[in-house]
């Protein structure tokens, strides 16, 4: 299983990215599929997910508002569209899959990606 997360970069302050995540899953449908990111010096933190069963997304506080998370079944693909961009959004970004609950993705995935690099600076 590969999960190959793109569409990182450098962006300034208040900036927009959207990041992809395409799976070689054979029942993407049936994953959650969620992103994490993890900051130099700091741990792995989650970020957002999307239910496989219902497309039910859920936010991380700290991001609430200017993230959204999305998915495209058809091409196996999860996405994060990320407005208004801090440099504390500053990390390498991470998609993962599970098909267990959402809880498991949350806490443990069961399939990670390579990360992506988000820097956000002027």
């Amino acid at each position: 299983v590969q999960l190959q997360a793109s569409g990182g970069g450098l962006v300034q302050p208040g900036g927009t990215l959207r990041l992809s995540c395409a799976a070689s899953l054979r029942t993407f449908n049936n994953y959650n599929m969620g992103w994490f990111r993890q900051a130099p010096g700091a741990e792995r933190e989650f970020v957002a997910s999307i239910s496989g069963s219902n497309g039910a997304t859920y936010n991380a506080d700290s991001v609430k508002g200017r993230f959204t998370i999305s998915r495209d079944n058809a091409e196996n693909t999860v996405f994060l569209q990320i407005n208004s961009l801090r440099p504390e959004d500053t990390a390498v970004y991470y998609c993962a899959a599970d098909i267990r609950g959402i809880g498991w993705l949350k806490r443990d995935p069961y399939y990670w990606g390579q990360g992506t690099q988000v820097t956000v600076s002027s």
